[in-house]
């Protein structure tokens, strides 16, 4: 990391021109390579990978539905015509398909799930998804619509031996507008790579996740995924203005609006946001993308409580107002994994409970300079906050937000990870991590050698939106550890009229458990929802609802 500049002893000279350089406005152009070649694919294999399990035995409750049919010659035979290219279809039904070819499309890169597909395909046109998914449904043929295989919940993966259909080969950029923004792609553009294209004209895409590298637009809109610009932004159920999707028998729902203001009968596009490729396969979408910031300046301060930090995240709201972008929050245990797995050094002396990292993005480097000195000098002088860095590079931009970003991959250095991603209210969303920590102790499943499954309970995420990520770091996967948090976790939130998924989806992991968030009425609807627009049940089985 470039040289540290420490907030203590700057503010100490609040009127002093250090303090200015101190908080240098990131060059936007430089700034937009975090979206652009910042991350690399995640990848599935390395030399102390473990073997993973199949989802079928980790979940043997799971029965293969009887409704469906097995692959056969001729089933192969047929999506080869259509699809063309040798290398459209991966056949492990009438051939041996290497496994390297085929293990991605089953297995999770979390090593958690793996199905036992045996065929992939991967259409080039919406055209080619209608005739696939027709034929699927006159076949009884199951189906899993899939995209960068990101996911947290196993919802991306096949259980048994269904059909995946990547959307690997449609990436095109459609259209953009660039007078007011509106992006039209499809649903196998990869987010940073839609990013990238909306930097080189001055726009941003309104949403960014540590998985930008890897992840499709299509299965973000899909899971509704919220990441680290939703306090600035929103979600998308507000940013996505149309969808085109293509439906299990084959109709080709054409809802690619260009408008914001559309108020003509239902807003059917709603229904695809969130479910999960349950409903249908979304093929291409167009959304609202905001213009990129001139000025940016990134932060990462240290708080010695949980009050501290939501007092810090208050006067946040309250001083940097209008150019407040992001505010993230840590607990000391994730920051330590963190360190111990990437042995780099830490951007703050010493070790503190808690850390924020907080993003100003505006129009006026000056304006926004100005209100985040005032703000840095009276939480400071309030001892809201213990230190802090404020990035005066490009380096130290990047490695103040890996210090955030990184966080999720470095938790399954020993094995495996438990990761439960919850809605709960601000004031109570930490002590569910201190209570899941000393349950784990208490029942002696949490240690410091191998005796123990539990490596440690860490608490992180978006403190914008009360959006807490509960991690527990495990030596392998353990029935004994399952059977600690669950349904302790799901419990303990819906108390706190939380939520069990504020933006990971449900998926398989948590789709015995939506009744802890949603009432009996609700889950009916959803059903009946997906029984009009999939009777024959082939999209995504075993999943969702």
């Amino acid at each position: 990391m470039a040289s540290r500049s420490r907030l203590a002893p700057v503010l100490r000279r609040i009127g002093a021109p250090s303090l200015r350089k101190s908080a240098t406005t990131i060059n936007p152009a430089v700034y937009a390579t975090r979206h652009i070649s910042s991350t690399t694919p995640r990848r599935f294999r390395d030399s102390s990978a473990r073997a993973a399990k199949f989802t079928t035995e980790s979940y043997p409750e799971l029965k293969r539905d009887s409704r469906f049919a097995q692959l056969t010659k001729e089933h192969v035979d047929y999506f080869k015509g259509i699809l063309g290219k040798e290398s459209a279809v991966i056949d492990g039904v009438t051939a041996d398909a290497a496994e390297d070819e085929i293990e991605p499309f089953n297995l999770d890169w979390m090593r958690k799930f793996q199905g036992h597909c045996k065929l992939v395909l991967k259409p080039g046109s919406t055209e080619d998804v209608s005739k696939i998914l027709k034929y699927c449904t006159e076949k009884s043929l199951a189906v899993v619509p899939q995209g960068g295989n990101t996911g947290l919940v196993g919802g991306s993966v096949p259980v048994f031996d269904e059909i995946v259909v990547s959307t690997s080969r449609m990436n095109q950029i459609r259209f953009f507008d660039e007078d007011s923004g509106i992006l039209v792609a499809d649903s196998g553009v990869v987010l940073e790579v839609a990013d990238q294209f909306l930097a080189e004209k001055g726009y941003i895409f309104p949403l960014d996740l540590g998985a930008k590298g890897s992840c499709h637009i299509g299965g973000n809109v899909s899971t509704n995924a919220g990441g680290l610009r939703l306090l600035r932004y929103g979600s998308l159920h507000g940013t996505v203005l149309g969808i085109e999707a293509v439906l299990p028998d084959g109709m080709i729902v054409d809802d690619l609006s260009k408008l914001r203001k559309n108020n003509t009968g239902y807003d059917l596009k709603q229904l695809f946001i969130g479910a999960e490729g349950t409903l249908g396969m979304i093929t291409a979408v167009s959304i609202q993308c905001p213009k990129r910031s001139k000025a940016v300046n990134v932060a990462f301060l240290s708080v010695e409580s949980y009050d501290k930090l939501l007092q810090a995240f208050r006067e946040a709201k309250t001083q940097l107002g209008e150019i407040l972008s992001a505010f993230e929050m840590m607990d000391s245990q994730s920051q330590d994994i963190f360190h111990k797995v990437k042995e780099n050094k830490r951007p703050l002396e010493g070790e503190h409970p808690f850390y924020c990292l907080i993003e100003t993005s505006g129009s006026d480097s000056e304006h926004d300079n100005a209100k985040l000195e005032k703000f840095l000098e009276d939480i400071m002088t309030k001892e809201i906050v213990t230190d802090g860095v404020v990035a005066q590079d490009e380096t130290q931009f990047r490695a103040l937000w890996s210090q955030r970003e990184g966080i999720t991959e470095t938790l399954g250095h020993w094995g495996g990870v438990y990761k439960y991603d919850l809605s709960i209210p601000l004031k109570s969303m930490y002590q569910l991590v201190e209570d899941v920590r000393t349950r784990l102790e208490s029942m002696g499943l949490k240690g410091d050698t191998d005796d123990y499954p539990v490596v440690d309970v860490v608490g992180y995420g978006h403190m914008g939106d009360s959006n807490l990520h509960l991690n527990i770091a495990v030596r392998g996967y353990n029935k004994k550890v399952e059977e600690a948090l669950e349904p302790f976790v799901y419990e303990w939130v819906s108390k706190e009229n939380g939520s069990i998924s504020a933006e990971h989806g449900l998926g398989l992991t948590k789709k015995k458990y939506i009744g802890y968030s949603r009432n009996d009425n609700m889950i009916e609807w959803m059903k009946k929802i997906k029984k009009l627009f999939d009777p024959n049940g082939i999209m995504n089985p075993y999943k969702y609802i």
